[in-house]
C-alpha cells in the first residue's frame, strides 16, 4: 500500500517551491499573512531571522546546508533567489510578494540577489550550526 498523499509531500519537499500563506485584509485597512508550523511552513520552526540593507551589487547565500529547510519571503522589496538541486538544472525565483515564500529543502544550493530596500524574512528548521553549512560549492557538488 503507498500513501500517495506522503508521496506527494516528500516530493514537493524535496525541490525549492513557492508557498502561498493565506492572508486577510483588504486595500483599506492593509493585510496579514499566516504562517503556522506543520501548515503553511511545512516543517518545526527553531529558528527566524532577517537581512536588510543589503547593497544590490551583493550576492548573498551561496551555500547550502545538510540539515536546515528553510522558507525565504521577501517582506519589502524584491529578491531573486537561484537555486540548485543536485542532479536537477538551476532555477531562479523572484520574490516580491509578502505573502509568498520560496521552500528551500536541505542540499539546496542558493543565492540571494537584493533590491537596495528589500527585507527578508528567513524560517528555518534548525537551530544555527556551523556544521550543517556547506559553503564550498565543489564540496556541494560532490555531495552523493
Amino acid at each position: 500500500f503507498i500513501n500517495i498523499e506522503s508521496t506527494k509531500q516528500k516530493i514537493m519537499l524535496s525541490k525549492p517551491r513557492i508557498i502561498d500563506f493565506p492572508n486577510n485584509g483588504c486595500l483599506e485597512t492593509g493585510y496579514i499573512a499566516i504562517g503556522e508550523n506543520l501548515k503553511a511552513v511545512p516543517f518545526e520552526i527553531k529558528r527566524i531571522f532577517w537581512a536588510y540593507y543589503t547593497p544590490d551589487s551583493v550576492l548573498r547565500g551561496r551555500h547550502a546546508h545538510h540539515d536546515t529547510q528553510m522558507i525565504l519571503i521577501a517582506a519589502a522589496g524584491r529578491i531573486v533567489v537561484t537555486t540548485e538541486i543536485l542532479g536537477h538544472p538551476p532555477e531562479v525565483f523572484i520574490l516580491e510578494k509578502p505573502n509568498h515564500g520560496l521552500y528551500l529543502p536541505k542540499l539546496c544550493w542558493h543565492t540571494m540577489q537584493y533590491s537596495h530596500n528589500a527585507v527578508q524574512i528567513v524560517i528555518a528548521s534548525t537551530t544555527y550550526k556551523e556544521t550543517d553549512y556547506i559553503r564550498d560549492y565543489e564540496q556541494f557538488k560532490s555531495i552523493r
